[in-house]
């Protein structure tokens, strides 16, 4: 118990622990550590974020394949439709926007379309008209604009709207046939027994 020792004599002599194999242990094969490895590095690279810090302004059209979180300024069209777009506190976005899912903790201006969610924390502010199939907007924060809720999965495109049948183009009346058509109605009129004073221009 307490302050005993142990007579070394009658301990069982130690054999080498069973250790875990280490990630780059390749005397054994461990299937499950290849697929965990291989699981995590997936999700790395699918949770990799490009970040636009507070000094940068971009101007143009920007287009990619992960996510972005703009604490600078950007101009012009932003396009991730794949991926999630935050702007970040000091973040100012000027361009027409794309993308699955925004987060606005900043100012954003322009039309904004979202495969998933739009999201306007209360520091947010966002100017422009939305389409998306969810939206949160938090007490405090600044929307102006109008808002289209989709069903999940429908398409983000607005449809053309209805064009007016196409007729054959038509002369504008002269004075003469705005005569003759008068005297047609008035003909047409008196021959019903019904006169209409047809005025004259």
């Amino acid at each position: 118990m307490w302050g005993r020792k142990e007579d070394s004599s009658t301990t069982t002599p130690e054999t080498p622990a069973a250790r875990p194999a280490s990630p780059l242990d390749t005397s054994r094969p461990s299937p499950s550590g290849a697929v965990a490895r291989s699981a995590a590095s997936a999700d790395r690279s699918a949770r990799t974020q490009a970040q636009i810090g507070k000094t940068l302004k971009l101007k143009g059209e920007m287009t990619g394949s992960e996510d972005v979180y703009v604490d600078g300024e950007v101009d012009g069209t932003v396009e991730l439709r794949e991926n999630n777009l935050t702007v970040g506190p000091n973040g100012n976005v000027r361009a027409n926007v794309k993308a699955r899912s925004i987060t606005v903790l900043g100012r954003l201006e322009g039309n904004v379309q979202a495969g998933e969610r739009i999201e306007i924390r209360k520091t947010g502010s966002l100017v422009g008209d939305l389409v998306t199939p969810r939206i949160v907007i938090e007490d405090g924060a600044v929307f102006r604009g109008s808002i289209d809720i989709l069903k999940q999965g429908a398409t983000t495109e607005k449809p053309a709207p209805p064009q007016a049948e196409k007729r054959p183009a038509s002369r504008p009346p002269t004075p003469q046939t705005a005569t003759a058509a008068a005297s047609v109605g008035q003909q047409a009129a008196a021959s019903t027994g019904k006169v209409k004073d047809v005025a004259r221009s």
